[in-house]
């Protein structure tokens, strides 16, 4: 019974990084969908870049409801072969509306990490 266990653990296990590599891939997609609405960014896209980063936003959301079954590293892959296209864009829209590059982990909309940024130092709290 406990080697039965063990061995439904590890496929359990096998499914849940699947199925994480798969959200996240949608769930790129959709932030990215996201992001090309948002005003302050609208006008900071050079020609054709934005068509281009929905196409492949598109490309990609295609390729998911053709290949739920896929595994985890093909999943990674089509996210990465995403980001290629989308983060070199993304960095000239981010410097050019002057936020001077993506958020760390290449995902927009994220704000500046825990301890750093404009908050308070302990100086000004005392």
């Amino acid at each position: 019974m406990l080697q039965e266990a063990e061995k439904y653990r590890a496929e359990d296990e096998s499914n849940k990084a699947k199925i994480e590599a798969k959200n996240g891939l949608e769930n790129y997609c959709f932030t990215m969908r996201n992001t090309l609405q948002e005003e302050k960014l609208k006008e900071k896209f050079e020609d054709g870049d934005k068509e281009k980063i929905e196409k492949a936003v598109q490309d990609a959301l295609d390729w998911l409801d053709k290949n739920q079954l896929a595994e985890k590293d093909e999943f990674e892959a089509k996210q990465k072969e995403l980001e290629g296209i989308v983060n070199p864009i993304m960095m000239k829209v981010y410097q050019a509306a002057g936020g001077g590059g993506m958020p760390e982990g290449g995902m927009p909309g994220g704000g500046a990490a825990p301890g750093g940024g404009a908050g308070p130092t302990v100086e000004e709290v005392d």
